[in-house]
């Protein structure tokens, strides 16, 4: 592996990784191969999460359809509880009354 020379590092930046070397007890060139190598990945995990242009049109070509369909009271009860449903659906049973907290003798 060839020798890399940071030339003209900016004296806060080189005092941080000082001070990451010197806590877990490594030596700079280690420190300094450490952080590259995590501060690469964090870039490349950056990058990755991007869509492609074609892929980002598609994506909200997608959405502005779907923002186009009318409200249907039955496809928009998918995955509600009849707590969350609107009392006016149809097919949905009305909720039952609520108890006025009284109880009943016996």
């Amino acid at each position: 592996m060839t020798d890399t020379v940071l030339i003209d590092i900016d004296p806060l930046l080189l005092e941080r990784v000082r001070r990451v070397a010197t806590a877990h007890g490594w030596g700079q060139q280690q420190a300094l191969v450490h952080l590259l190598e995590h501060g690469l990945f964090a870039c490349e995990a950056e990058l990755a999460a991007r869509f492609s242009d074609n892929d980002a049109q598609a994506l909200q070509e997608a959405i502005a359809a779907l923002e186009q369909i009318q409200d249907d009271p039955g496809f928009s009860l998918i995955g509600r509880t009849s707590a969350d449903a609107p009392s006016d659906a149809p097919g949905e049973p009305s909720p039952a009354p609520q108890s006025s907290g009284e109880r009943l003798p016996g």
